[in-house]
C-alpha cells in the first residue's frame, strides 16, 4: 500500500476506530445525496407519471384540426400511409352535465370508437368496474370520483344535458335530455382526470353535440421504438393543410417545461448541500494540517515529497466522499422505498390525506429514477468532496521541513 493512503486512513481511523470527523463528513455527504436523489426521483416521477397518463389517454401523437374533420376521409387516409403509425382511432370531445337523482356535474366527455379504441388507448387497464364490451351507442362510461359523487353504481340511467339543447332552444324546439345506462367505472390515478371524465361511444358523442359524421382529432399509437417528433414531423407531412399532429409532449409543453424548471431548480439547491459538506471536510482538513505541521514536516524531512503529502489529504477526501455518496444512496432509496408511508403520516399529522390528493392531484407519491441522474449525483458528490481536499493539500504541501519541524 503506497504511504500516502496508508497516512490518510491512519488519520481517518487514528485508533483504529471511525474518527468524529470522518463519521460527521461522511453523514454530511451522505445528506446531501439522498435529498438529491430523492427530490429528482420525486419530480421525475411526477413527470413520467404525466407522461405515462396521456399516452394511455391520447396516444404518443395527436391529430388535430381548427374546424372539425370528416370521418373515414383525407385524415385517415394519410394516417395510414405513414410507416411509424401502428393504429389510430377517431375521438370527438366537449362538456356535459349529469343528473342522477338530481345530482348535478359538469364532466368533460370523450366519445371514442369503440372499434379502434382498444388499439391505441388501454381503457381496460383502467377499469376498476363493468366491463368494456358492455358499452354500447346507449351507455357510459364514468370515472370514479364522478360516479361516488353522484351515487351512481353499474346498471344506473343518469340524464345527459348537452349544449345542442341550447341551440335548438333558439328555434323554438326542445330536446330532452339523453337517458344513459353506466356501464363501467374506471380510475387513472389523477385526481382531475378521476375526478370529471366520462367515456362514451362515438356515435353517441356525435348524437349528442349534433356532429354527424364528423370528429375533432384523432388519438394515433406508434409503433414501437418509433420516435413521435419524426412520426409527428411524417404524418405532419401527409396532412391536408386544415389539420395538424402534435407529440404527446407538445401537446402539454407549458405543462411539462414547468415540471422540468421545477425539478432543475430543486437539484440545483440541493447541491449546496453537498458544497456545504465539502467545505466542513476543508475546515476539518485544514485543522488537521495545523495539528500536524510538525508530523508533515518530519515526513519531508524522510525524503516524502510535496505531492505525495498532498495525494494523502486527497485521498481521504476521495474516501469520505465514496463512502458518504455510497451511505447517501442508501438512505435514498430506502426513503425511496417507504415514501408513500411517510407521506401518509406527515399527511395525517398536519394537511390530512385528502388535501395532498387534491392539490397534487395523484393518489400515490410517484417516483422514477433515471441511471442518469443517478451517475450525475455521484459524480458531483465524488468531485465535490475531493476537491474539498485540495486546499489542504496545497497548504501541507507548501510547508517546508524545516519551518514545520520548528512549529510547536
Amino acid at each position: 500500500m503506497p504511504w500516502p493512503v496508508y497516512l490518510a486512513l491512519k488519520q481517518l481511523f487514528p485508533t483504529g476506530r471511525v474518527s468524529f470527523f470522518t463519521l460527521i463528513s461522511v453523514v454530511g455527504v451522505g445528506l446531501g445525496v439522498a435529498l438529491m436523489l430523492v427530490s429528482t426521483s420525486v419530480m421525475g416521477g411526477f413527470g413520467y407519471q404525466i407522461k405515462r397518463m396521456i399516452i394511455d389517454t391520447q396516444g404518443e401523437v395527436q391529430v388535430r384540426a381548427r374546424s372539425l374533420i370528416e370521418q373515414g376521409g383525407p385524415v385517415e387516409t394519410a394516417l395510414a400511409g405513414v410507416p411509424e403509425v401502428a393504429a389510430y382511432s377517431a375521438y370527438a370531445q366537449g362538456v356535459v352535465m349529469l343528473e342522477f337523482k338530481r345530482r348535478p356535474a359538469f364532466p368533460a366527455v370523450q366519445g371514442v370508437d369503440l372499434e379502434r379504441i382498444r388499439d391505441v388507448i388501454p381503457l381496460e387497464r383502467y377499469l376498476t368496474a363493468g366491463s368494456f364490451d358492455d358499452l354500447d351507442d346507449d351507455s357510459v362510461i364514468l370515472s370514479h370520483l364522478l360516479a361516488s359523487g353522484l351515487g351512481v353504481r353499474i346498471g344506473d340511467m343518469v340524464s345527459v344535458y348537452t349544449p345542442l339543447m341550447l341551440e335548438r332552444m333558439k328555434n323554438n324546439e326542445v330536446l330532452l335530455p339523453r337517458e344513459v345506462r353506466v356501464a363501467g367505472i374506471f380510475s387513472i390515478g389523477h385526481q382531475q382526470l378521476d375526478s370529471s371524465t366520462v367515456i362514451c361511444p362515438l356515435r353517441l358523442m356525435q348524437d349528442l353535440y349534433g356532429l354527424d359524421q364528423m370528429v375533432h382529432g384523432y388519438n394515433v399509437r406508434l409503433k414501437p421504438g418509433a420516435d413521435p417528433d419524426v412520426a409527428a414531423a411524417a404524418i405532419n407531412a401527409a396532412l391536408p393543410a386544415t389539420a395538424g399532429a402534435l407529440t404527446w409532449f407538445e401537446a402539454n409543453a407549458d405543462f411539462q417545461a414547468v415540471l422540468s424548471f421545477e425539478r432543475n431548480m430543486i437539484f440545483f439547491l440541493l447541491t449546496f448541500i453537498i458544497i456545504v459538506a465539502a467545505f466542513s471536510i476543508t475546515s476539518s482538513l485544514l485543522v488537521t494540517v495545523v495539528r500536524k505541521t510538525r508530523e508533515i514536516g518530519l515526513l519531508g524531512a524522510m525524503g516524502g515529497r510535496a505531492r505525495e503529502v498532498a495525494a494523502s489529504f486527497c485521498v481521504q477526501g476521495l474516501f469520505i466522499g465514496l463512502t458518504g455518496t455510497a451511505v447517501g444512496l442508501a438512505g435514498g432509496f430506502l426513503l425511496l422505498h417507504w415514501r408513500n408511508a411517510i407521506v401518509a403520516t406527515i399527511a395525517k399529522f398536519t394537511m390530512g390525506p385528502e388535501a395532498f390528493v387534491k392539490f397534487y392531484q395523484f393518489t400515490n407519491l410517484p417516483a422514477h429514477t433515471t441511471a442518469k441522474d443517478v451517475v450525475i449525483i455521484i459524480l458531483f458528490s465524488v468531485v465535490a468532496s475531493t476537491l474539498a481536499g485540495l486546499i489542504p493539500a496545497w497548504r501541507a504541501a507548501r510547508l517546508k521541513p524545516v519551518e514545520a519541524l520548528r512549529s510547536e
